[in-house]
């Protein structure tokens, strides 16, 4: 089941659209009456609407809005970037509070990339809500914004992902009650955040990873700069002690106020680069090694470790310590921000070369391109609107985490969906469709006597599809890790050039994080050097694909594939929807004998 990338003819499902909106049209009728029934305008209506806001807002959401003043701005008038994280984890600390009921700490906090600068009396909004509790950590997603009072005009600035830790007496860890969600957003947030923090466990094994198994390109973009400057004259040192009204009420340190003193080294370090007035684009993830108290001094160096053609990148290193003389120091946190020098019509100029350091320089500068293909790949590959990316994004080592990620992240939203349309239903296999843009995504779902173990391991295993869908011939090309594998897949569907399809496909399998989950089984098309198109066959391509398994009752199983459908497969789709054709339901069925019959081999396979 999957579908092969060709232009398509343009189809219109005008009695699944028309439906939705008859759906839809009463709920916003019933909410104007219900606003109407009050004077527009009345105390009481305003009482009312704020009432309604208020229980229909996440509970854990908190919101911040702040007026630009030029005590907040650097010298062209715009707001600090130390400003707006220390607002940001301000805004992001009291949302995890509200949900762990006590104090915490932020632990982690995710890429942030800059969209836009904010300018003297523009205000900002911050909104952070709690996206998932996990034991003792939660995650924290912030939307950054702003707008202009004048002319109304609101524009996004970043999105970040902070992971804070709830403590209790005595700095004891406290374990966290579950989170609840409601909303499709939340819904959806809820089910990625576990994926987003499996990314942030295993993103210091990439960066080695890179360094290990690749040849890191050291060669200068931009060679025709004549300009060459040693790393160690872009070096900065700077002592902050910490009084109170840089900690919390536990007298830990905020973690936006030493991000702001970080901000502030790494500025002065690009600054001594370019000799000219650098603009902070990137922050990459890092973590909190340790808690730092009121009366600490915190020594920040800051260095600039590569500078590309129109970017550069600093490194920035904080440790603690309580008394001058004190002989060792705490390593507190390690931070990479990336920098660009705008031209006066917003253009990134080209920068002086970097001559690194013997020994730990010459480590950094090679670990700093690395970085910067990980940042791609990540900026690329995750932060970019899944309709902007590729239906085949080439495979690599260094891209493996991202690109699982991706695959299984892309269902969960698929599958976290609320407005699903009943099509057609025969003998209890039940067939969905989803109308979104250009996409035409379609859910098959059945119950089946079984356990959801084996059905996970026997539907993650695609060398076995062909049992029971006759479209499928799949041989295991690599296996990637525990969880990933890329098959090379063989289908007899015959496409529009008269020739059978092949597919490059990237498996990904999760077990439940938490009870509730689902078993994922994640499907999306990948390209392999090893692998390239033959003129034989006709490649095609899946977007996003895959089955969600649930444990309904001791004995019974819910088993739902899912598949976003491109122009090439939405004849195959539609003749199913119609009527006219039965494929689905016969393919089904195949797949409830299957796995009833090899139920009991399942459980003796390894884990996944």
């Amino acid at each position: 089941m999957l579908q092969k990338k060709t232009a398509g003819r343009k189809c219109g499902w005008l009695w699944g659209a028309g439906g939705a909106k008859l759906l839809r049209a009463p709920q916003r009728a019933s909410q104007q009456g219900s606003a109407s029934a009050l004077p527009a305008g009345s105390p009481a209506d305003q009482v009312l609407a704020m009432e309604r806001g208020e229980r229909n807002r996440n509970p854990t959401e908190v919101q911040m809005s702040q007026l630009v003043l030029p005590c907040h701005t650097n010298h062209r008038s715009e707001l600090s970037i130390g400003q707006l994280l220390k607002w940001i984890d301000t805004t992001a600390c009291l949302s995890a509070e509200r949900h762990a009921g006590c104090p915490c700490v932020t632990a982690s906090v995710d890429d942030i990339y800059f969209e836009h600068t904010i300018s003297v009396g523009q205000v900002v909004n911050i909104k952070a809500k709690v996206n998932r509790a996990f034991n003792s950590s939660m995650e924290v997603g912030i939307q950054v914004s702003y707008e202009d009072l004048c002319s109304g005009k609101q524009w996004n600035v970043c999105k970040a992902y902070a992971t804070f830790v709830a403590q209790g007496k005595a700095t004891a860890k406290t374990k966290l009650k579950p989170l609840a969600p409601q909303t499709e957003e939340e819904k959806t947030e809820y089910s990625i955040a576990a994926e987003r923090r499996r990314m942030r466990l295993a993103h210091t094994d990439t960066i080695k990873d890179l360094l290990t198994n690749s040849t890191t390109q050291t060669e200068r973009e931009n060679g025709d700069c004549n300009t060459v400057v040693p790393a160690e004259q872009t070096r900065v040192e700077s002592v902050e002690l910490v009084l109170p009204p840089h900690a919390n009420h536990q007298g830990n340190t905020f973690g936006g106020q030493i991000m702001a003193w970080m901000e502030n080294v790494a500025t002065i370090a690009a600054s001594r680069l370019c000799r000219a007035h650098p603009t902070l684009k990137t922050i990459e993830m890092f973590h909190f090694r340790g808690p730092s108290q009121v009366g600490d001094r915190l020594l920040l160096k800051a260095i600039v470790n590569n500078a590309f053609k129109n970017s550069m990148e600093v490194g920035v290193c904080v440790m603690a310590y309580r008394q001058e003389m004190e002989a060792s120091r705490r390593h507190i946190n390690s931070a990479f921000m990336t920098f660009v020098v705008l031209d006066p019509e917003g253009q990134p100029t080209t920068l002086p070369m970097v001559k690194p350091e013997a020994g730990d320089g010459e480590r950094r500068y090679r670990e700093a391109s690395a970085r910067k293909k990980i940042r791609l790949d990540r900026k690329y590959i995750i932060s970019c609107d899944q309709t902007k990316v590729p239906l085949s994004v080439p495979w690599d080592q260094s891209n493996k985490v991202y690109l699982s990620y991706n695959n299984v992240s892309a269902l969960k939203t698929l599958v976290a969906k609320t407005n699903w349309v009943l099509a057609t239903e025969i003998d209890k296999v039940r067939m969905y469709t989803l109308e979104e843009d250009k996409y035409l995504s379609f859910r098959i779902e059945m119950t089946v006597c079984i356990d959801a173990t084996p059905a996970f391991f026997l539907l993650s295993d695609l060398r076995q599809r062909h049992e029971w869908d006759r479209h499928y011939a799949a041989e295991l090309v690599q296996q990637v890790d525990q969880d990933d594998m890329i098959y090379h897949v063989l289908s007899q569907a015959v496409s529009q050039e008269n020739k059978p399809q092949d597919f490059v496909i990237l498996a990904s399998r999760r077990k439940p994080c938490d009870e509730g989950d689902p078993y994922v089984v994640a499907f999306r098309s990948v390209t392999l050097p090893t692998h390239p198109p033959n003129p034989e066959y006709t490649r095609g391509e899946t977007m996003c694909s895959g089955f969600c398994i649930w444990q309904e009752t001791a004995e019974l199983t819910k088993v739902s594939y899912y598949n976003q459908a491109t122009p090439g497969y939405l004849t195959y789709v539609t003749t199913n929807i119609a009527g006219l054709s039965s494929d689905f339901y016969a393919t089904f069925k195949a797949c409830e004998r299957f796995l009833k019959k090899n139920k009991d081999i399942a459980i003796g396979l390894p884990n996944p």
